[in-house]
Parts: C-alpha cells; structure tokens; sequence
C-alpha cells in the first residue's frame, strides 16, 4: 500500500482525521468565523447568491491561516524533537485559550460591510488568526504527520505535508459546509429575529474550546499517547 494511503488510514489517524472534521464543523458555526458576514452581506444586498458567494473567499482565508501555523510546525519539527514539540504545541494553545479567556471581548478592527472578495479573504485571514483557529487544531496536525514505512526523510518530508494539506482541505471543507447550511437557515428560514434573541457568547465558548484542546494535547504529549 502507497505509504500516504496507509498514513491517511491508520487506525490512529483515523480519530485525527474525525477531529479535523468536527474542529471544522466547529469553526464553521462559530460567527465570529464568517457566517455572519456573509448573512449580513446578503441581506444588505438582498441577494442570496451573495450570501453563498461570501462564504468561498472566507473559507479560503481561514484555510490560508490554518495552512500558516501547519508550514510552522512543519518547520519547528526540523528544530526539535517530536514529543517536545506535541509539549510546545499544548502549551502555546493553553496559553492562547488562558489569553482569549480574559480578552475574549476583543475583536480584529474592519472597516466596514462594503468589501470585495479580495476583501472577505484577508477578513477571514486576519480572524482565523487573531482567534487561533491554527493553533487549535495544531495538536492534530501533528499527529497526522508520522508517516510510516517510508526510507528516507525526504520521503517522510513530502508525505508530511501532503498529509497536512489534505487534513486541511477537510477541515476547510467542514467548515464551508456547515458554515453555508447555517448562513442559508437563517437568511431563508428564520430571519433576523433569531439575531436579536438569546445569544451564546461564543467568544467565551471559543475561549474554552481552545483550553479544553491544550489539555486533551497537553496529557496525550506528557503521557506518549499516539506516539509510534
């Protein structure tokens, strides 16, 4: 079997690759991610299409960011040795939710709703990152990028970042999907009344997502867990 065919199903992987879809699904339904920008682009211009055609440049940008943090660690695996780094990884993502715990209220700036797609990208882009969607799923990341029956580092190198890339083309693709089925919902179906009833506070959500990841990443990097 191709070595990235039995690293993309390993039974170990197979849990990575679940997280990687639920993370994006997670991503997808969170607001401050991009469906609400493009509802609100959609009823301004009341149009639909906007609403959908919105939500390409925006799950791109938030791919891009994923795809910056995954280049890093890639990079940082050349520094140090794998398990420190699973420690490293846990310990920035506790730091990063302790961090958004207490500043949860703070947002990046925009200048407004009349945006190009050019626009929507960077938005997004500058989002993901500020809220550390990357770091989030950096953890699971890292253990999709163990190949296995491989001869040479370069080998293990190229399979690593394929890997990497199509963990987060899924993840990306999760998020499109559930952020397109929500953004559709409530322009379609319920309307702006469901914007002004109880809300969650899901940058308080988000804060403890990004904990309860560190921690999960944190005890499977001190206890050897997933490690071959």
């Amino acid at each position: 079997m191709h070595p990235l065919i039995h690293s993309a199903i390993h039974h170990d992987a197979l849990i990575s690759w679940l997280a990687m879809i639920g993370f994006g699904a997670y991503h997808g339904l969170n607001p401050g991610m991009g469906w609400l920008f493009s509802l609100s682009r959609g009823l301004q211009l009341q149009s639909e299409r906007a609403v959908w055609s919105s939500l390409i440049p925006i799950a791109l940008g938030h791919g891009a960011a994923v795809t910056v943090v995954a280049a890093l660690v890639l990079a940082a695996g050349h520094l140090m040795d794998p398990a420190v780094l699973r420690v490293v990884t846990a310990a920035t993502l506790l730091a990063f939710g302790v961090y958004k715990l207490f500043r949860y209220y703070r947002h990046p700036l925009w200048v407004g709703m009349q945006v190009g797609m050019r626009d929507l990208f960077f938005w997004s882009f500058l989002m993901a990152s500020a809220h550390g969607a990357g770091v989030m799923v950096a953890p699971v990341l890292l253990s999709l990028t163990r190949p296995h029956g491989l001869h040479t580092a370069a080998e293990e190198e190229i399979t690593s970042a394929v890997v990497m890339l199509l963990a987060i083309s899924v993840h990306t693709a999760a998020m499109l999907g559930v952020m397109g089925l929500v953004a559709w919902v409530v322009y379609k179906k319920l309307g702006l009344a469901v914007l002004r009833k109880g809300w969650l506070n899901f940058d308080l959500l988000w804060a403890g997502a990004l904990l309860a990841v560190g921690v999960v990443a944190l005890f499977g990097a001190l206890s050897g867990g997933g490690h071959h």
